[in-house]
């Protein structure tokens, strides 16, 4: 049975373009006169998504619904949507009005009925009076609004806007952000909209999807997302955070830092590896006293015209604190996190794991490639075993040919005193690195393994 509460109903779906994986198995629910948000880093597969839904591309599998109704395969202009592209993508030999009844032109209206919701899209985008005016004279927000009458006057059910923001400088962005945040509560329809900038899915969202590596990472509300991120891809992503390796003690008790805190976590297990993430301006920073949770000594201080932006060496570990009040470089200086503000994130994974074959006694396939390995006995050649690498034994090296295998660094994380690398491999295969080298996302690199640090285990074991 239907749910009337939603009007878009992604199901299973999947697009591959040749060998890549633009979207991987997603699955979305978007409710009636939500104003729904894909966020994301350029080719996360947000773009695509819309352009499936608005009937501009075709999935591989799965299917679309809206509605209740099922409409993979139906064309863009027998959909119940509109779409505002990013170039706006207006007719130049048109004028205003031109452009905005081109759409009502085709469906045969009457011109009394043309101008009477010409006018009225004009109004709802704050453009009344511009009817007769070229688009090339107009400036990029006017024209963005021009795009979004245009969309509007066909009184869709669904306006789907892919960046239409990102031509625009920060002010006019700013500005059109509020305006469309009450075109949309005025219109009461729904918007799906695309965009990499977080603050603007933020200030706009009623619900945010997080996407990454064409996968949906998180879904929730903008609080929700920012407050209690689910991994740490989304806790990078949306604002500053500082994430660090942490070991749950026990219930409402964990460690980092080399340091023991309170928390209100619970349900992790005793003495488990998992991911911390403490927001920079939930740290108390004060002069150095008994009181200090951290004690640590004041790397730099930058004034970001709101609050100052500090990095403290704690322990080692590189803390990052934003306050109203400014200390200086090399003060020392204490911090303090209250419990409540201690969000803790289980480890999606504690090392490399791959699945591999058992050459012979000192020789396992995987990831493409024969490595040697120490000597394994019990387990007979030819048979399938897995592969566990831990992340700080993985070598990453300038010359891609002086590596075993090769990749490209594609995700980067600092960790307070390491990074944490995502290394897509040539193999399709993601390897995880623990560096103090630096290292620049699109980075080509040669990757190698040290026999003694590749662990062997049969399969079922």
């Amino acid at each position: 049975m239907q749910d009337t509460n939603y009007i878009i109903e992604v199901n299973n779906i999947s697009k591959f373009f040749g060998d890549k994986t633009a979207l991987d198995n997603i699955t979305l629910r978007i409710k009636k006169g939500e104003f729904l948000t894909l966020l994301g880093p350029s080719g996360c597969g947000k773009t695509t998504l819309l352009r499936l839904i608005s009937g501009f591309q075709v999935p591989s599998q799965g299917e679309i619904k809206i509605n209740g109704k099922e409409i993979t395969q139906v064309p863009p202009h027998k959909r119940p949507v509109n779409t505002v592209f990013q170039k706006y993508a207006l007719f130049p030999h048109l004028n205003v009005y031109e452009n905005i009844a081109f759409g009502l032109k085709l469906k045969k209206m009457s011109k009394p009925d043309i101008v009477k919701k010409m006018k009225a899209a004009l109004r709802m985008v704050g453009m009344t009076d511009y009817e007769y005016r070229d688009v090339d004279s107009l400036s990029g927000g006017q024209q963005q609004r021009v795009a979004i009458a245009r969309a509007i006057v066909n009184e869709p059910e669904v306006l789907l806007l892919d960046e239409p923001l990102a031509a625009l400088d920060l002010k006019m962005r700013k500005d059109m952000q509020m305006e469309l945040k009450e075109m949309h509560k005025n219109l009461g329809i729904t918007f799906v909209y695309v965009t990499h900038d977080q603050e603007e899915a933020l200030t706009l969202s009623d619900t945010i999807v997080v996407m990454s590596e064409g996968r949906i990472q998180q879904i929730g509300t903008p609080t929700d997302i920012y407050n209690e991120p689910a991994n740490s891809f989304v806790a990078d992503f949306i604002g500053e955070s500082n994430i660090l390796n942490g070991t749950m003690i026990k219930d409402k008790l964990v460690r980092f830092c080399d340091t023991e805190f309170e928390c209100v976590d619970e349900g992790f297990g005793e003495n488990m590896p998992i991911d911390v993430v403490v927001r920079p301006e939930d740290l108390y920073i004060f002069p150095d006293s008994e009181s200090a949770q951290l004690s640590g000594v004041v790397q730099s201080s930058i004034f970001k015209g709101v609050h100052y932006e500090m990095v403290v060496l704690c322990n080692g570990y590189e803390i990052l604190v934003q306050d109203y009040h400014q200390f200086n470089v090399g003060e020392q200086v204490g911090l303090i996190v209250k419990p409540f503000d201690i969000h803790i994130m289980k480890k999606e994974r504690v090392c490399n794991t791959f699945k591999g074959k058992l050459i012979d006694e000192t020789h396992v396939e995987f990831l493409g490639h024969t490595f040697e390995c120490m000597p394994v006995e019990n387990i007979a050649s030819g048979n399938e075993v897995i592969i566990e690498v831990s992340f700080n034994k993985v070598t990453l090296l300038d010359n891609e040919e002086d590596g075993a295998i090769t990749g490209e660094v594609k995700f980067i994380l600092y960790k307070g005193n390491h990074y944490h690398l995502t290394v897509f491999s040539d193999w399709d295969e993601d390897v995880y690195v623990d560096t103090n080298d630096v290292w620049d996302d699109g980075d080509r690199v040669g990757i190698s393994i040290a026999p003694a640090d590749i662990k062997v285990i049969p399969i079922n074991s």
